[in-house]
């Protein structure tokens, strides 16, 4: 219908209103005030409800659009797809604007402005998230919402892409849930660089497919341009009751080289044996405190570790541990360094030293790795009742070493000056 002005002359405005469904439950209401006085309609105010229940109500805002959804699914997916198609704006899309053509802004006047969603599921980027309830706003390409389902919970905004950037992502998360597929749905996104916004995330308790990796701090950037396009990141912090990591690095290309992955971090660790623990390595190591900082890269992908071409250099200082008797393959070079796998010879000679696996007051030395294999000269190790040098390499990928190794029994003045 239309609304006159109080002339009664010209219609200024005009109302448009859709209902479906039953008259007591209807499954859609829609009502737009538009101002008509212009050649294409401007929406001044409107009002979304779907699926509501008896009782509740989307009113008119007294500007802008809000909607009040309750869904048992919603795949917002979809739902974007519709609305593209219908309108010519790809409210999601990361293409600058210089690059396409401006949207049009009467047709993303008709999206909420606040939103209230009750939703048993909703699907999105091929992700489900289970008991949803959020809260949301809208300033232009600017979004920002509260959520809480069972797989996350906190707040979270996101910019649509510029002229000047790919847009940004901001969230500080309680928790957050994620599939094993995560990885592999990141690591594709980031085959296109340019594409990805620039990331400013906290997630207090992270769950990576069923494992708990505590406080997550990220921050990533994208810079440059075509080939030289890299994808950096600034900041990543994790922090669990037994270690924290500090690492920052990039993956990017030079030329027509093939994307490369670079990190620089260090491993302040409370509890080696605890840590290991964690991510399924338990009964390796018992106690072990210190650090582990260095340099490594590889070729592909940040989720992708590719031990064939692994370079890089690390330090490492652990102290008051003990390495335990375990499969040695079970744990790669942990396995070389509790000494089981020293011939049999040497096993029986010193096995009232090596037979539970050697406790150690300290494990420090330096590390160069290329293409894969590690080469140390000065890897030391000292026990109360032996102390241990070992040199040369190790294939982390085949698990085979070649090293030569020096046990001295019954630690003394003499062997102690050995070790310094």
């Amino acid at each position: 219908g239309t609304v006159s002005d109080p002339s009664g002359e010209v219609a200024r405005s005009d109302r448009l209103a859709v209902e479906m469904g039953p008259a007591q439950q209807p499954l859609l209401t829609a009502v737009f005030e538009r101002d008509i006085t212009e050649a294409e309609p401007r929406v001044l105010r409107g009002s979304l409800g779907v699926g509501l229940l008896p009782g509740e109500s989307a009113p008119l805002p007294a500007q802008g659009v809000a909607a009040n959804m309750r869904f048992g699914r919603i795949d917002v997916d979809a739902w974007e797809q519709v609305f593209s198609a219908a309108s010519g704006v790809d409210v999601r899309s990361t293409t600058p604007p210089a690059a396409a053509p401006a949207p049009p802004s009467a047709s993303l006047a008709y999206l909420p402005t606040v939103l209230a969603v009750r939703a048993g599921q909703v699907a999105v980027d091929g992700r489900t998230f289970n008991n949803v309830v959020l809260g949301g706003s809208r300033e232009g390409t600017q979004w920002r919402a509260n959520i809480d389902a069972d797989e996350a919970n906190g707040y979270v905004e996101y910019r649509q892409a510029s002229a000047a950037n790919a847009g940004s992502v901001y969230a500080r998360l309680a928790r957050l849930t994620l599939a094993p597929s995560a990885a592999a749905d990141v690591e594709q996104l980031l085959q296109q660089p340019s594409s990805v916004p620039a990331l400013d995330i906290t997630v207090e308790n992270l769950v990576l497919a069923g494992r708990q990796l505590g406080l997550v701090d990220i921050q990533a950037v994208n810079r440059g341009s075509g080939r030289t396009r890299e994808w950096r990141l600034n900041k990543l912090n994790i922090r669990v009751p037994e270690a924290r990591l500090i690492a920052s690095g990039n993956w990017a290309a030079e030329g027509d080289a093939a994307r490369r992955t670079r990190l620089d971090f260090r491993l302040d660790i409370d509890d080696s044996g605890l840590l290991l623990s964690r991510f399924g390595r338990a009964g390796v190591v018992r106690g072990g405190s210190g650090s582990i900082e260095g340099e490594i890269g590889w070729q592909g992908s940040p989720f992708s570790l590719d031990y064939p071409s692994l370079a890089g250099a690390l330090k490492a200082d652990i102290e008051a541990g003990q390495f335990l008797k375990v499969d040695p393959g079970a744990a790669k070079l942990l396995g070389v360094l509790s000494l089981q796998a020293l011939p049999r010879r040497l096993t029986l000679d010193f096995r009232d030293v090596f037979s539970d696996g050697f406790a150690f007051d300290f494990v420090r030395g330096d590390v160069r790795i290329a293409q894969g294999v590690a080469h140390t000269n000065n890897l030391q190790m000292k026990g109360i009742n032996a102390a241990v040098l070992m040199e040369g390499s190790a294939d982390i990928a085949r698990e085979q070493q070649d090293l030569k190794v020096v046990v001295v029994p019954e630690i003394n003045a003499g062997t102690a000056s050995l070790i310094a």
